[in-house]
């Protein structure tokens, strides 16, 4: 991954060159011949017949001859190599005087003071088009604004983080929505799929300006698990391989073909899953079968439709019955959900590992991968009760009666508030007792995914609660008990 190097601005004297942008966006390296003096003036400054400054014993009086005989035909110092035009003519264009430090204006001589002014402004890529030409024909020939340039712009760097140079996410959608209104889809994706289709598209540019070597990149994956962080570390590959054989679990259960193949027992759990595919060697590419796979999945979606949480698999199809705690059937929806949630995590983690800006998810994608986290919680929080690994003693009441509750706020674009039981995963949640919450946390939607991807330890994790400490501690704990490898 390299970032863009600007070319070098070429010298001369004919205007500002052809990759000049608005604003200096396209910067010359500066630079100075050996043996320059610290500010030398340029060619036709000082004695050349080109300038016309007060250095050259025709530049007042050439200006006069041409004034007075209105000369404009090239005969009489006016096209371009003179530096100046007829009063009243046609306006010189943006820097045609060249590097001769005469504004072809007003005839004023631009010295090095003026030059000096505008480093600040040339380094943030806030001049105009004829200055930042002036300025960099400038620093070809003074080493002292060279080196001052350059440390301005690296300065100037430094403030604004470093930023992905993918497009706006934001754009692809607004995109697709445009396209859609003209011409609706005969098959539209479901809600509950846009964030896998979102994700693996985002993770897929990514990969696609991998260079080769960085497929070996080392990546470390994290999770908890019983109090006690675990890690394990593959390569980039291996990651891609990782998510391969998870989501073919899934297209398993929409009737895809597996790539693992038919796998019953222990090996339809994840974890079993993956360390084969390792065992197995990651030489071999997986990001054309992943992304072929993924896309499948989209269209199985979008080929059967219906509304959030309206259709079901079984759940042994998915291999890891603790990831949907109830019933013997689980929601389609959270199973693609699911795996939206670990295609962002991964990519994250790919990025990281190449040093990579990667943002999160779009607004209402990342609220429905927090608010399958926040469901997920209730059932956490009692298998860690069950495990002795609770902090807070559980509170028994009667059939029907209300138990405590906990109020969850997530702060940001993919936020909301929920209210969670606390004492039993099943037990519906009043009015009145969510206003007699016995505690109340609040963190950051990104914080929180982190916290439940296991890239956070609840240590690490920013937040603020009030009410039953011990509570407090025992949710903490229960979202960071969400992940796994």
């Amino acid at each position: 991954m390299s970032q863009f190097d600007p070319p070098e601005a070429g010298g001369g004297e004919e205007g500002p060159p052809g990759g000049q942008t608005p604003g200096g966006g396209h910067s010359a390296r500066p630079g100075s011949p050996a043996g320059s003096p610290p500010c030398a003036p340029s060619a036709g400054t000082s004695g050349g017949p080109s300038g016309n400054t007060s250095g050259s014993p025709s530049g007042a009086a050439g200006q006069d001859a041409t004034a007075e005989t209105g000369g404009t035909d090239g005969t009489g110092g006016t096209d371009g190599t003179g530096g100046v035009h007829e009063a009243g003519g046609p306006s010189q264009a943006p820097g045609a005087d060249g590097p001769s430090g005469a504004d072809g204006a007003s005839g004023a001589r631009v010295t090095h003071e003026d030059i000096a002014a505008l480093l600040g402004a040339w380094a943030l890529g806030a001049c105009a088009p004829e200055e930042a030409w002036r300025v960099e024909a400038h620093l070809e020939d003074c080493t002292r604004c060279a080196e001052e340039g350059l440390q301005l712009r690296d300065a100037a760097m430094l403030l604004e983080p470093p930023a992905s140079l993918d497009l706006d996410p934001r754009l692809r959608n607004r995109v697709l929505e445009g396209c859609l209104e003209r011409r609706p889809a005969k098959l539209p994706v479901p809600s509950w799929a846009e964030p896998l289709d979102a994700e693996a598209a985002r993770l897929d540019a990514l990969l696609h300006d991998m260079a080769e070597d960085e497929w070996r990149t080392p990546v470390t994956l994290r999770w908890f698990e019983d109090d006690h962080w675990l890690g394990h570390t593959t390569t980039v590959s291996g990651v891609l391989h990782h998510l391969l054989v998870v989501d073919g679990l899934l297209a398993g259960a929409v009737g895809l073909p597996d790539p693992a193949g038919p796998a019953p027992g222990a090996e339809r759990a994840p974890v079993a899953r993956t360390l084969a595919a390792w065992r197995a060697g990651v030489e071999r590419p997986a990001w054309l079968p992943w992304r072929e796979q993924t896309r499948a999945l989209v269209r199985a979606a979008a080929a059967r439709g219906g509304r959030t949480g309206e259709r079901t698999v079984p759940r042994e199809l998915l291999g890891e019955w603790g990831l949907f705690p109830g019933a013997p059937e689980i929601a389609l929806s959270d199973a693609y959900l699911d795996r939206a949630f670990a295609c962002w995590v991964h990519a994250t983690d790919i990025a990281e590992a190449v040093s990579y800006p990667y943002g999160p998810p779009v607004g209402p994608h990342l609220r429905l991968l927090v608010d399958l986290a926040a469901r997920r919680l209730p059932g956490s929080i009692a298998d860690r009760r069950r495990a002795g690994l609770a902090s807070s003693p559980i509170r028994l009441a009667s059939v029907g009666a209300p138990g405590r509750t906990l109020h969850l706020e997530i702060e940001g674009p993919g936020g909301g508030h929920w209210y969670l039981p606390l004492d039993s995963p099943a037990a519906a949640v009043s009015r009145t007792a969510a206003r007699r919450a016995v505690a109340h946390l609040a963190l950051e939607d990104v914080a929180f995914c982190q916290l439940a991807a296991g890239r956070l330890t609840p240590e690490e994790v920013a937040s603020g609660g009030e009410g039953d400490p011990a509570v407090i501690h025992d949710v903490l704990f229960a979202v960071a008990a969400l992940s796994r490898l």
